[in-house]
């Protein structure tokens, strides 16, 4: 339906969202009533303001803050505050339009929103994941960074606010959940809490950019020309006709037009991407990509930490997961809280009720704003609400569909059990007998088994979850079931993939997936609303992850495989809170291609980067499960 706005509040919804977002309408816009009244009730309830704040070394930063009209000696409020590369006044739009930040404004925040250093209308150099400079004492510290410039921040909108009761709390998704990891090292005593949202943490062990040394390019050869344009009043439209390709089947396109990341280079970016460069220059981890990481110095934090996640967020699972457990190890009795949702990136800001074709049967994002968000800033800011009772661990329970709750993540009360591979594409909890047992495929770069089974141009969110019926057809896919389960089994915690593996060429990639086979005659109406799935035998992925073989040992320094040798393959897949049904089957699947979500592998010990496509060469791939070469997955299960 369309309606008439006040020129009040089309001005003000107009400061929320860039005009780009607009295109030519100023008078009319298209929202639902309930958006209608949440922007009526921003327009008659707060005052926007966009000023420029200095930092120690001279550099202002641009921020966007809206108080609170009655917020006065009487009234005070708290700052929630995200500090953002992706424009802090588009960030409001996208934002104060969405039905869960209009109900913190209605719970009363002195809102404010940052350009980082060096992005959109701030000033300086902007670096990706700037280092943190090892400094406990960030007041003092001289040089800049971005915990510096968290603490700077803070410290003058305390001064120079009206109305605020001295308490700020700072969150963010995705790279903005790094910029809050940076701001809860600040340390800043007016800074109460702090929550990491699918934080971009490590970008060469599980983020964004590698997931264990493999290059997740496709990601990034869509995302950062666009990244890398930052004029503020006009929409991304550089593209060096990398999301212009009228070839809408990303298989295709990047099996036979970009073709390898040295080509992605040569022929579309032509040098005029810095950060695509770092990534070519550094294809180990080195210091360039450990100096990246917060983690390290997040010691002594003071703020409550409330790390959220979600288990199907195809960008930065390994981040939310990652940030939990590492201030857990470094801060013992700190206030550390970890929430894992049914979600995509971000996607705990919705409704959330289902992801591709499964259904969660429930609302998620609602309770995620509800009970656990919204109570643990009011508690920390605000001094009410029940947040001291949230449990250590809030997790949600996929294939239940239930949310559970931890003292530990992950749980102390599990059983370590191995799930190992055996002849005939059997799996069970009995290791095998058998000797000289093994599978064998073939592994051809020039036909790379594909991440999803539908035809996109960009990467899908759901193939996190997707049916993976696709993949048991093809021949270089070893898969292995187990009969149908006589009870519930419900697995925890992180996987250890622990193969035993030879390849005839000296290197190649293994990706590993966990699976969920539905029964056959499942109702299709247990889909979620508007899939038209066939739900008999759905073959739904659980968890999955990949490990660029040369760095089966180490990441810092990579090893070749010789050739026929059978070689310890070992490496972790990221946590998981399932429930395998009765009746369902357990499957595991492994390969040696996953595109082109990640890049291929030339399956030769050659500097991948520098690869020209005819160093592309087969591999055969044996995957050994007998008594002596026992492949199997560690995992944790949940006794009934």
């Amino acid at each position: 339906m369309k309606i008439r706005y006040p020129r009040l509040i089309t001005v003000f919804l107009l400061a929320l969202i860039s005009a780009s977002s607009f295109a030519q309408s100023t008078t009319t816009v298209k929202l639902e009533p309930q958006q209608y009244q949440d922007s009526l009730y921003l327009a008659q309830n707060y005052e926007h303001r966009k000023v420029m704040v200095p930092m120690r070394d001279g550099i202002k930063l641009y921020t966007e803050v809206f108080v609170p009209k009655d917020a006065s000696k009487a009234k005070k409020y708290p700052f929630l505050m995200t500090r953002t590369p992706y424009n802090a006044t588009r960030v409001h739009g996208r934002l104060y339009g969405n039905a869960s930040f209009a109900k913190l404004a209605r719970e009363g925040f002195i809102f404010v929103e940052q350009d980082v250093r060096g992005r959109w209308r701030s000033e300086g150099e902007f670096s990706h994941e700037r280092p943190l400079v090892n400094n406990d004492n960030k007041k003092k510290q001289k040089q800049p960074d971005e915990a510096t410039d968290t603490y700077d921040a803070i410290d003058w909108l305390l001064k120079n606010v009206k109305g605020n009761n001295g308490n700020v709390g700072i969150h963010g998704v995705s790279y903005p959940g790094f910029y809050s990891t940076a701001a809860a090292v600040s340390n800043h005593p007016a800074l109460k809490a702090v929550s990491p949202q699918a934080p971009v943490t490590d970008w060469f062990v599980g983020d964004d950019v590698h997931h264990n040394g493999a290059f997740f390019w496709m990601d990034f050869f869509d995302f950062l020309p666009r990244f890398d344009q930052d004029e503020p009043d006009k929409p991304a439209t550089r593209t060096f006709g990398v999301t212009d390709s009228k070839n809408r089947d990303n298989y295709d396109y990047f099996l036979n037009t970009v073709i390898t990341p040295k080509r992605a280079n040569t022929e579309f970016f032509k040098d005029s991407i810095p950060f695509w460069n770092d990534i070519l220059a550094h294809p180990d981890y080195d210091v360039y990509w450990k100096s990246r990481n917060p983690l390290p110095h997040a010691n002594k934090l003071k703020p409550a930490i409330l790390t959220v996640g979600g288990w199907f967020d195809a960008e930065d699972l390994y981040g939310a997961l990652e940030t939990y457990e590492r201030i857990e190890e470094q801060n013992p009795g700190a206030t550390n809280k970890l929430v894992m949702g049914p979600w995509c990136h971000g996607c705990w800001w919705s409704e959330a009720k289902s992801l591709g074709d499964v259904s969660f049967e429930k609302p998620t994002g609602q309770f995620y704003l509800d009970s656990l968000f919204l109570p643990f800033m009011n508690y920390h800011l605000k001094g009410k609400s029940n947040a001291p009772k949230l449990a250590e661990a809030t997790m949600f329970e996929t294939g239940t569909n239930e949310w559970r709750t931890f003292a530990t993540w992950p749980p102390k009360a599990v059983q370590d059990r191995n799930l190992y591979l055996l002849p005939n594409g059997k799996i069970g909890f009995s290791a095998p007998t058998v000797t000289n047992s093994y599978d064998e495929y073939v592994s051809d770069p020039a036909n790379p088994v594909p991440y999803q089974g539908q035809i996109h141009r960009k990467r899908t969110r759901e193939y996190m979850l997707d049916d993976q019926r696709f993949a048991s057809r093809r021949p270089d896919v070893l898969t292995y079931t187990s009969e149908p389960l006589t009870e519930d089994l419900t697995l925890a915690g992180p996987v250890i993939a622990d193969l035993v593996a030879s390849i005839s060429t000296t290197d190649a990639d293994f990706v590993v997936k966990l699976i969920d086979v539905y029964p056959e005659g499942t109702s299709d109406s247990l889909a979620a609303e508007g899939s038209e799935a066939v739900m008999g035998g759905y073959q739904q992925l659980v968890r999955a992850e990949i490990l660029r073989g040369r760095y089966r040992n180490s990441f810092e320094k990579p090893e070749a495989f010789k050739p026929g040798a059978p070689t310890p393959v070992k490496f972790e897949v990221p946590d998981l809170l399932h429930t395998f049904k009765k009746g369902h089957k357990l499957m595991v699947q492994i390969q040696s291609s996953w595109f082109p979500l990640s890049d291929r592998n030339p399956q030769q010990f050659i500097n991948i980067y520098e690869a020209n496509p005819e160093d592309y060469i087969k591999s055969t791939i044996q995957i050994y499960h007998d008594a002596q070469r026992a492949s199997h997955l560690k995992v944790k299960v949940i006794p009934e």
